[in-house]
């Protein structure tokens, strides 16, 4: 593996790109203009490889004890000094390109990634790992409504079902890793609740996300048939996963179960459009 390819790997590319899809699927659907769309896209990409730099640099030698395989810096395939350097410079190039879009987005994604950041260096081992999560995907149908030609915050509910995926997306995606992180002294809110404790609350989070954007953006003529299809295929996969953990195990699957769920909120937050706008 090459040093860029190494760093590239450790930006947490998935999860990256997954961020900026639905930050610019959201764009579009709230009409913004074609250049607003493509800079929220850039800052949003920008902002999420520096989160994932600095996370495998912050875990680099956890990471090397734990002897993650995955871990590109912990195999020295690429320096931490680099990564480092690679983290500062995406995330200077995010706060720039969201100045660019007005000086409410460029203040709401400083603080989404000032509080991502902060799990990476510090709340990741306490019970209050979840924070983070909360307040930065609670935040990013803001950064959204924020990113237009007159700024305004995100309606109330969309901050709601934003901070519900935020819960799920934490307390699914480190069941893989509990042991390892045991042997690192990491202990946050899903290490100290368990497993299937950390599946069931997800999945009931996910429940009162999809409730949010059923409810919140409702018309004078009730929800629409958008609406309803994605409470009712959100709440159904959640309830399947809530079900499944609670006779065996959780692991990989139940993350993937949690994704899907949470893909049809944001089909529900895209279908929203205007409706978006505090």
């Amino acid at each position: 593996m090459t040093r860029f390819g190494a760093l590239l790997r450790s930006t947490h590319p998935g999860p990256s790109l997954v961020v900026t899809a639905i930050a610019v699927a959201l764009g579009i659907a709230t009409g913004l203009e074609a250049w607003r769309v493509v800079v929220l896209g850039l800052a949003i990409l920008s902002g999420q490889l520096s989160v994932g730099l600095s996370n495998d640099a912050i875990d680099a030698r956890r990471d090397r004890i734990a002897q993650r395989p995955d871990k590109p810096l912990a195999r020295g395939a690429a320096s931490v000094r680099s990564a480092w350097i690679a983290a500062f410079g995406c995330v200077f190039a995010a706060l720039v390109l969201s100045a660019l879009l007005s000086w409410w987005m460029l203040a709401a994604h400083a603080i989404a990634l000032a509080s991502a950041w902060s799990y990476n260096a510090w709340l990741k081992s306490t019970a209050f790992s979840v924070v983070p999560f909360i307040v930065s995907f609670g935040l990013l149908p803001s950064l959204v409504t924020l990113a237009a030609a007159q700024p305004r915050p995100a309606a109330g509910w969309a901050w709601v079902a934003g901070g519900a995926i935020g819960i799920a997306v934490h307390l699914t995606n480190v069941l893989p890793d509990l042991d390892e992180d045991a042997k690192t002294g990491v202990h946050g809110l899903p290490h100290r609740l368990g497993r299937t404790a950390s599946a069931v609350v997800a999945a009931a989070a996910l429940i009162a996300g999809a409730s949010a954007v059923l409810i919140g953006p409702i018309p004078a003529a009730g929800p629409t048939p958008i609406a309803w299809t994605a409470f009712v295929l959100a709440t159904g996969i959640a309830v399947g996963g809530m079900v499944l953990a609670l006779v065996r195990a959780p692991g990989r699957w139940i993350f993937r179960l949690v994704m899907l769920a949470a893909l049809m909120l944001c089909v529900a937050l895209a279908a929203a459009g205007q409706s978006l706008v505090g």
